[in-house]
């Protein structure tokens, strides 16, 4: 968009004289412009917001989550622990985690006692980390072998369960998946079975895709779960150290259950990754005025094509009491 709008001006400015090739180059640079600015705005205050605010903060109703793409070599992890203790999530989830990160972040569990743990040496090790009391707690392979998902039913403060699907799926890539099928068929498989949960929902973590993507887009159809950054801003979490080159990758998505707190990144830790905190509040009365994007037949048709195209379903996703 900024390249755009600079082209734009410079042929405005220097290609002035009246030539049919100016009008042309004019209108197709207005209106790739126009194009990119279609994908942006919604990720800007200048929106209308898809999660409204929450009126009157009431800790008993909030759910604070902070997710976190460690990286598996890095080795800060005081940066994130001090993260941690000063914005004191309820949960915690890290994403590249193993052995040595689980027994490092150890010293959180005086706090944060419910625990679950998914080491592993692929970069796709999983943990997860609560204040708050964890039932059915899962950790389920739903499309590759080797990447788990977990799947819990978090007990507020009220008493009310949410129910919580943390996911990190492979990414496209010449040295993993060629394609991106398998990761689509994972986002595709959650939206489809949250699709008509009557339960509070919330799915978050690294997606490997970035917000307005044909595919996150269809997973918010699918599962009719919000956004909280339309309207808001973008909340680039990569990539770290390229300060021109960073997209949304981390996200957290929601039922209309949730009223919004506070959304930020926060500072680096030494990951390629930034880590993304969200507070919640439970106000289902609220919410039920929020609306996200409306899935069409076509939608349901692709969702289905892609979840078949691995083999899966709807009923891979671990539900509340039912094991795997």
């Amino acid at each position: 968009m900024i390249f755009t709008s600079a082209l734009l001006l410079v042929i405005i400015l220097f290609l002035n004289e009246p030539l049919p090739i100016t009008s042309i180059l004019i209108s197709a640079t207005a209106l790739c412009l126009i194009w990119h600015l279609w994908w942006i705005l919604p990720y800007t205050p200048l929106w209308p917001k898809e999660v409204q605010y929450c009126n009157k903060f009431d800790p008993e109703k909030s759910l604070s989550i902070l997710s976190s793409n460690v990286l598996t070599p890095n080795r800060n992890t005081t940066a994130l622990i001090k993260l941690v203790k000063k914005y004191q999530p309820d949960v915690l989830v890290t994403l590249e985690s193993d052995q040595w990160w689980q027994d490092q972040l150890k010293e959180l569990e005086s706090d944060m006692p419910f625990t679950v743990k998914c080491p592993l040496d692929n970069l796709y090790g999983m943990h997860l980390y609560s204040k708050l009391p964890l039932h059915d707690q899962e950790i389920s392979f739903l499309v590759e072998k080797d990447v788990p998902s977990i799947h819990v039913s978090l007990e507020l403060r009220t008493g009310d369960r949410v129910r919580i699907h943390f996911v990190h799926p492979a990414p496209p890539s010449p040295t993993e998946n060629t394609e991106s099928a398998e990761r689509d068929a994972e986002l595709i498989i959650v939206a489809r079975s949250v699709k008509n949960s009557n339960q509070p929902v919330i799915v978050a973590g690294d997606l490997n895709d970035v917000a307005w993507s044909s595919t996150t887009r269809l997973f918010r159809k699918i599962s009719g779960l919000l956004d909280p950054r339309i309207g808001r801003g973008m909340f680039n979490t990569f990539h770290a150290n390229y300060p021109i080159l960073r997209w949304p990758l981390d996200h957290l998505f929601h039922s209309d259950h949730f009223t919004l707190n506070s959304i930020h990144r926060l500072p680096s830790i030494g990951s390629d990754h930034f880590p993304l905190f969200a507070s919640l509040s439970y106000t289902p009365i609220k919410g039920v005025s929020q609306n996200g994007l409306e899935a069409d037949f076509e939608d349901y048709d692709r969702a289905i094509e892609i979840a078949d195209e691995k083999g899966v379903s709807k009923g891979d996703v671990p539900e509340p009491n039912e094991k795997n």
